[in-house]
């Protein structure tokens, strides 16, 4: 069953268009991606898709319903965390909750949501008193205590640290394991990766990619990826005369080399290594993802 189903959206803001022919449908029960950087377009489809845009152009439905001919029908089954969320600064975080759960018919126990989202310690404290993480997963807190069928997410873990951001995620597949289908925008690869069961990579308002992360790795890449990050080798242009590579990348921290056969790679790279008379010691081997995907096909990679 499709809940969300957006078809040749667009959205200019003066002469740049923020959103360019977009389409993307999303099923009942996933948790759905939308993958780029900042300024791709992410966001203004987000907003639109919850009724907090309007579209220039284009047909949304959500949950059978077009989010921007009755934006309170949407919002009403539905949770939504913004980047940028409004909260009353003087509130605790447990009264802050329940505001929030009141505007709501059937709402999450809010002392069941404060533990998930491992705000248990703050829940006394005034919003105004908290982190930027710390506001962040309230932010999630509010979207999650709606126990909305479809729970969007606008770059959930921006400003956590690593751990808090994987703890966050738990959260996140619980929301899917209760049954709930989450939208969520990210510019954080391994989110994707470990999160979504499909992912559209957007880039300049359009999406240039579209399916699981491993379908779209294994649609770009047969391949694994040897870095090179040993500077008198990262540009050395005898790399392009390997004949077991296929494929040679540079950037500015160290070179990619593409290979089907690792093991000829690294004979022919030591060959070449000591042929210059250099050691060859700062060299890593991966599989490939879902950033060396965004890499090729459009050349450039996500800053995180």
């Amino acid at each position: 069953m499709t809940v969300i189903e957006v078809k040749n959206l667009t959205k200019k803001y003066g002469n740049l268009k923020a959103v360019d022919g977009l389409s993307l449908s999303v099923a009942k029960g996933e948790i759905f991606g939308m993958l780029g950087p900042n300024g791709a377009g992410k966001s203004t489809t987000f907003e639109i898709t919850t009724g907090l845009l309007h579209r220039d152009s284009g047909n949304v439905k959500v949950l059978g319903v077009d989010p921007q001919k009755r934006p309170e029908a949407v919002k009403a089954r539905i949770g939504v965390q913004l980047q940028a969320a409004q909260t009353f600064r003087k509130l605790t975080v447990m009264e802050t909750l329940k505001l929030f759960a009141g505007f709501y018919l059937n709402p999450l126990p809010v002392n069941e949501i404060i533990t998930q989202v491992d705000l248990a310690e703050k829940q006394h404290s005034r919003v105004e008193t908290l982190s930027g993480g710390q506001k962040q997963r309230l932010s999630v807190a509010i979207a999650m205590i709606s126990n909305g069928e479809i729970i969007f997410l606008d770059e959930p873990t921006t400003g956590l640290d690593p751990q808090a951001r994987r703890d966050l995620w738990g959260s996140i597949i619980e929301l899917k394991n209760l049954g709930k289908t989450v939208f969520l925008t990210t510019h954080f690869m391994e989110e994707a990766q470990k999160l979504c069961d499909r992912v559209a990579i957007i880039d300049y308002g359009r999406i240039v990619a579209l399916g699981s992360p491993q379908e779209l790795i294994t649609a770009h890449f047969h391949e694994m990826s040897l870095e090179i990050v040993q500077p008198e080798l990262r540009n050395e242009p005898k790399l392009w005369e390997l004949t077991s590579v296929t494929e040679v990348i540079a950037l500015n921290e160290h070179t990619v080399l593409r290979t089907p056969n690792l093991t000829a790679t690294i004979r022919e790279l030591s060959a070449l290594a000591k042929a210059l008379t250099i050691n060859l010691d700062d060299f890593r081997i991966r599989q490939a993802n879902l950033e060396d995907v965004f890499l090729k096909l459009t050349g450039r990679r996500i800053k995180p």
